[in-house]
């Protein structure tokens, strides 16, 4: 199994390989420069991120700055957008689904480190990693936080702030820390955008 391979087999590997490091180095230069574009250079941002994602579909706005890990083991469907501080630690693969949408200062996280204080304390620290997937038309509120092989059901909303521990349904409102269920989007959700202010679309 090549160095690269343990990444996404989920079990416990030496986290500071030199032949990994310099492979995540050539992404960082890629996420460098489409964090330095100017923002009237819509189109070389979006260049950029072909070259620096797995995959990333139309119509996708990502306001800088963008950070990740690798940027290669993220995939991204169309009509998504994510606002500033968007965080992918994207060790192994993080799937993001059509017509996603990010609040400012979120984290996916698909990496973890053992309990275990001795398996951390060694010259060779060890780590894991597990994928996470968001479904398709999911909006995730500022400064939510998604651990290690976490699904979020396709429309669902999670709340600001909310650390995302487990899987969560289709069709929901779900917040806190943990992240839990509140209620499933209902015939209110279809009058009312935000507290008593009706919906008025034209």
């Amino acid at each position: 199994m090549t160095k690269k391979e343990q990444l996404h087999n989920g079990k416990l590997y030496i986290c500071n390989d030199k032949e990994l490091f310099e492979e995540q180095a050539r992404y960082m230069e890629i996420l460098y420069d489409f964090n330095h574009c100017r923002p009237s250079e819509t189109a070389k941002r979006q260049e950029l991120l072909k070259k620096f994602l797995a995959e990333v579909g139309d119509n996708c706005h990502i306001e800088p700055p963008l950070h990740a890990n690798w940027g290669c083991h993220t995939h991204m469907g169309k009509n998504v957008y994510a606002n500033f501080n968007l965080t992918l630690v994207d060790d192994t693969h993080i799937y993001i689904g059509d017509y996603v949408m990010f609040g400012p200062n979120v984290t996916i996280a698909t990496a973890g480190h053992p309990i275990l204080p001795e398996l951390r304390k060694r010259d060779h620290p060890l780590q894991f990693n597990v994928p996470v997937i968001i479904e398709e038309n999911v909006w995730i509120g500022a400064g939510v936080v998604v651990l290690p092989g976490v699904t979020i059901g396709e429309n669902s909303v999670i709340g600001a702030g909310a650390i995302v521990t487990k899987n969560i349904p289709p069709n929901v409102v779900a917040a806190g820390n943990p992240c839990r269920v509140l209620r499933e989007i209902n015939e209110h959700d279809r009058m009312y955008y935000y507290k008593d202010k009706k919906i008025d679309v034209r």
